[in-house]
C-alpha cells in the first residue's frame, strides 16, 4: 500500500488479537494490513452514509 498513512490507536479483543497474529504469521501479511482492509470493507458497506457525488436518481427526488 503506497498511500501515506496516519497513526491511530484501536482497541481489539484478546481473541481478535490472537487470531490476527496467527493469520499474520501464516500469510506473512502484517496485522496492520488486515486492519486497513477491514476498515475499507466497512467503509464500502456503509458508503451511502458518507458524503460524495449524488447519483442522478438522488438529484431528481
Amino acid at each position: 500500500m503506497a498511500r501515506n498513512k496516519i497513526s491511530t490507536t484501536v482497541y481489539i479483543t484478546p481473541e481478535q488479537n490472537e487470531r490476527l497474529k496467527v493469520l499474520s504469521q501464516k500469510t506473512r501479511i502484517p496485522v496492520a494490513s488486515f486492519i486497513r482492509e477491514g476498515i475499507d470493507l466497512v467503509l464500502e458497506r456503509h458508503k451511502k452514509h458518507l458524503p460524495g457525488q449524488m447519483t442522478f436518481d438522488e438529484r431528481t427526488k
